[in-house]
C-alpha cells in the first residue's frame, strides 16, 4: 500500500529518475502523484513505435533522408580533417559547411560554419534508422562515427567560430547513435570529443555578441554556449557519465533565465532561435536536477514568446526577439521577408512545447506545436542535394517561398531532425494510458499492461474535421486514451463504436476515455473547423489573419507573376531570397490586396480540397494554406475595412 502524500523531494527525485529512464515508470507512482495533486512527466514513445503515414510528413522525411544518404563520407569529414591538419580527400560540400582559412565574415557566405551540421546529420540518420530499420542507414551512421573519431582535433575548435555550437551537435549525434543505432563505440567517441572540445569552450554560458576569445573578430562572438546544457543533461541521463551533468549545470545561462523566472521578459534584442532553444536547457534542468526556477523561466518565456508570435505560430522576425508590447512584429509585415527562421525555429519550438506538455499536460502547448507545424515547417521547400535550404518563412504583405542564398546553412541541419520527430510529437504516454497530441495519419504500437496494442489514425485533418481511430489489442485491456481538444474548436464530439459519448468534450482540454478496450474498437473524433480572425496585435486590430482550425489561410496576390517551379539541382539555380524578384513593394501590395470586410473573411468557403474563396466587392479572392503554396505571391495578413 502506498500513501498519497508525497514530499517535494520525493517528487523531484522520482520525476528526474523517470525522465532519465533510471527507474521503471510504475503505475502506482503515477496514481500516487495524481492523488497528491502533482504529475510525473509524460513519457515519449520510441521513434520506432510510431509509423507516420501522412503523405506530407512522409515526403519531407524521405526527401531529407535521400539528401543525407547521398552525401559523400569524405566530403562530410573534409573540414574536420583540414582543420586538424590531416589529408582531406574528396569534394567540398561548399556553402557554410566548407572550411575557408581566410574567411571574411562580412560575406556571410561559404565557410561561415565549417562542419557545424555534421552532428545533426548523424543524429537525424540515427533517428531515421530507429524509424525504418534500414541497415544501410545504420551502416552510414557507424561508418561516419568511426571516420569522425580519427579526425578529432583541437584545431577544429580553435579555428572555428562556433566551438560550443559544434560540440553540442556532436554530443547529440553521438548520443543518438548510441541509443538509436546501437553504436557501441559512440560513448567512447563522445569522451574523446569532450576531452578535446572542453579546453576550447568558454567555461560558462556566454551571451550572443559578447567577446571571450582575444584577437578574434565580431563573428567569433556568435557562438551559442548558452544552449548546450540540454544535450549534456541528456547525455548524463542516458548513461554517458557524471561529467555531463556537471558540465550541463556549469553552462546554464542564469543571466538569461533569472529575469524570466521572476516574470520579467529579457527577450528584447536576443537572437531568436538560439534563445528559444536555450529554454530546452532550462526544461532539462527541471527534469534532471528538479530546479523549479528553470521551469518557471521556461513557462514564463513561452508566454512572452506566444504574445509576440505571428498567427502562424512563428516568431523572431530578422532572427530577433522583441520587447513586450513592441510594434516590431507589426512593422515586420512591411519591413522584412525574414519572418521566422523555420527549420531551426520549428525544431526548438517542438522540443520546448513537448517538454512543457509532458510536465504540465496543458493542451495549449500541443495547440502551439500544431500551429507551427502546419503553417511553417510542413510547407517548407524541400532540402536540395546541392545544399539549398528553405530558411525563412515570409509573413510580409508581399510574401513568397524562396530558398536561402546560402548553401548548407544551419537550417539544413535541423530540417532532417524535424522530419524524424513528427511521430514522437504525436503521442505521449504514462502507465495509465496514452495522450494523442497531434492528429496525423499514423499507427502507434505499444505494450499496455502486457497486451500488444496498436492505434491507427486516419483523416484529412486539418482540411476536414473528422478523425478516425481503430484499435487492435492482443487481449481486452483497460487503459486511458486522452485526446487533445484544441482551444479554437466548438462543439467537438467523440463516438466509440458508433455511440456518441455523453461526456463534455471541452476546448482547451484533454478528453479522457477510460474503458476496457477490445480489438476492433473504433473511435471517431470530430473537431469543427471554425473560421476566425486573429489580429497581429491589440494595437492593430484591423490587420488580421484568417484561420480555419489550426490553418492560416493565405490570400494570393494574383497581380504578381509567379516564379517558375522549383528546379532540381541539375537545372537552373533554385529561386533564392536574392534572385527571386518580389515584384511589388509591400506598400503597393497592401494597396492592391483585396478590399475586404470582417464578415466577408469569416464567410470564407472551401472551393476545393485545399482552396478557400472569399467574396469581395471587386472579385473573389483565393486563399491557400501554407502547405499548398508553391511559388505564388501571398500575404499572411489583410487590412480589413
Amino acid at each position: 500500500m502506498t500513501s498519497s502524500r508525497i514530499s517535494r523531494r520525493y517528487f523531484f527525485s522520482s520525476t528526474a529518475a523517470l525522465a532519465a529512464g533510471l527507474v521503471a515508470p510504475q503505475a502506482w507512482i503515477f496514481r500516487a502523484l495524481d492523488a497528491s495533486g502533482v504529475h510525473a512527466p509524460l513519457q515519449e514513445f520510441d521513434y520506432g513505435d510510431v509509423a507516420v503515414s501522412s503523405a506530407l510528413h512522409k515526403q519531407q522525411l524521405n526527401d531529407t533522408l535521400s539528401v543525407l544518404m547521398g552525401l559523400s563520407d569524405d566530403s562530410l569529414l573534409k573540414p574536420f580533417r583540414q582543420m586538424g591538419g590531416q589529408p582531406a580527400p574528396g569534394e567540398e560540400l561548399g556553402g557554410w559547411y566548407r572550411y575557408v582559412p581566410d574567411y571574411d565574415y562580412h560575406t556571410f557566405d561559404a565557410g561561415f560554419a565549417p562542419g557545424a551540421t555534421f552532428g545533426q546529420w548523424v543524429s537525424a540518420l540515427a533517428r531515421y534508422y530507429a524509424i525504418n530499420r534500414d541497415a544501410k542507414v545504420r551502416d552510414k551512421v557507424l561508418r561516419l562515427n568511426q571516420l569522425y573519431a580519427k579526425s578529432i582535433s583541437g584545431g577544429f575548435y580553435s579555428k572555428n567560430r562556433f566551438p560550443a555550437y559544434c560540440f553540442d551537435k556532436l554530443v547529440c549525434g553521438l548520443m543518438d547513435s548510441h541509443r538509436l543505432a546501437a553504436d557501441s563505440d559512440a560513448y567512447r567517441i563522445l569522451e574523446h570529443t569532450t576531452d578535446t572540445a572542453v579546453p576550447h569552450l568558454p567555461g560558462k554560458a556566454i551571451e550572443h555578441g559578447r567577446s571571450w576569445r582575444p584577437g578574434t573578430d565580431e563573428s567569433y562572438t556568435w557562438d551559442e554556449s548558452y544552449t548546450i546544457s540540454e544535450n549534456l543533461f541528456l547525455a548524463y541521463q542516458r548513461g554517458a557519465g557524471e561529467r555531463y551533468r556537471t558540465l550541463a549545470v556549469q553552462y546554464l545561462d542564469d543571466e538569461y533565465y533569472d529575469p524570466l523566472a521572476g516574470g520579467r521578459s529579457d527577450f528584447a534584442g536576443r537572437h531568436a532561435y538560439s534563445h528559444v532553444n536555450s529554454l530546452c536547457s532550462a526544461m532539462q534542468a527541471y527534469l534532471t536536477i528538479g530546479s523549479q526556477k528553470h521551469l518557471r523561466a521556461a513557462t514564463n518565456a513561452f508566454d512572452f514568446l506566444d504574445a509576440q508570435s505571428f498567427a502562424t505560430g512563428g516568431w523572431g522576425p530578422d532572427e530577433t526577439l522583441r520587447a513586450p508590447d513592441s510594434d516590431d512584429v507589426f512593422g515586420s509585415l512591411t519591413g522584412t521577408h525574414n519572418s521566422f527562421e523555420t527549420p531551426c525555429g520549428a525544431y526548438a519550438h517542438f522540443k520546448l512545447t513537448r517538454y512543457l506538455l509532458r510536465i504540465t499536460r496543458d493542451p495549449r502547448y500541443g495547440d502551439s506545436m500544431e500551429r507551427v507545424m502546419y503553417n511553417t515547417i510542413l510547407g517548407a521547400k524541400p532540402l536540395l542535394a546541392d545544399g539549398h535550404t528553405f530558411y525563412y518563412s515570409d509573413n510580409n504583405f508581399a510574401a513568397r517561398k524562396v530558398y536561402s542564398d546560402h548553401r548548407w546553412p544551419c537550417c539544413s541541419g535541423t530540417m532532417p531532425q524535424v522530419a524524424t520527430d513528427y511521430g514522437i510529437n504525436a503521442y505521449l504516454r504514462e502507465p495509465l494510458g496514452i495522450y494523442v497530441n497531434l492528429y496525423i495519419p499514423s499507427t502507434l504500437r505499444w505494450m499496455q499492461d502486457g497486451a500488444h496494442v496498436s492505434l491507427t489514425q486516419k483523416s484529412s485533418y486539418p482540411l476536414e474535421s473528422h478523425i478516425q481511430f481503430e484499435l487492435t489489442a492482443s487481449r481486452q485491456t483497460e487503459f486511458e486514451i486522452n485526446f487533445r481538444i484544441p482551444s479554437w474548436t466548438r462543439g467537438a464530439s467523440i463516438l466509440v463504436n458508433g455511440k456518441r459519448l455523453t461526456m463534455d468534450v471541452l476546448p482547451g482540454t484533454f478528453a479522457k476515455i477510460r474503458r476496457q478496450w477490445n480489438s476492433g474498437d473504433r473511435i471517431e473524433l470530430d473537431l469543427p473547423l471554425t473560421n476566425r480572425l486573429e489580429p497581429i496585435s491589440a494595437r492593430h486590430p484591423d490587420t488580421v489573419a484568417l484561420l480555419s482550425g489550426p490553418l492560416v489561410l493565405l490570400p494570393l496576390l494574383p497581380e504578381a507573376p509567379a516564379l517558375t517551379s522549383t528546379p532540381t539541382p541539375t537545372s537552373t539555380p533554385a529561386p533564392t531570397a536574392s534572385n527571386a524578384a518580389r515584384e511589388q513593394t509591400p506598400s503597393a501590395v497592401v494597396a492592391a490586396s483585396p478590399s475586404v470586410t470582417r464578415p466577408q473573411l469569416l464567410s470564407a468557403k472551401k472551393s476545393a480540397s485545399q482552396t478557400w474563396q472569399v467574396e469581395t466587392a471587386a472579385a473573389p479572392a483565393k486563399l491557400l494554406p501554407f502547405t499548398a503554396i508553391s511559388d505564388e505571391q501571398y500575404s499572411t495578413y489583410l487590412r480589413v475595412r
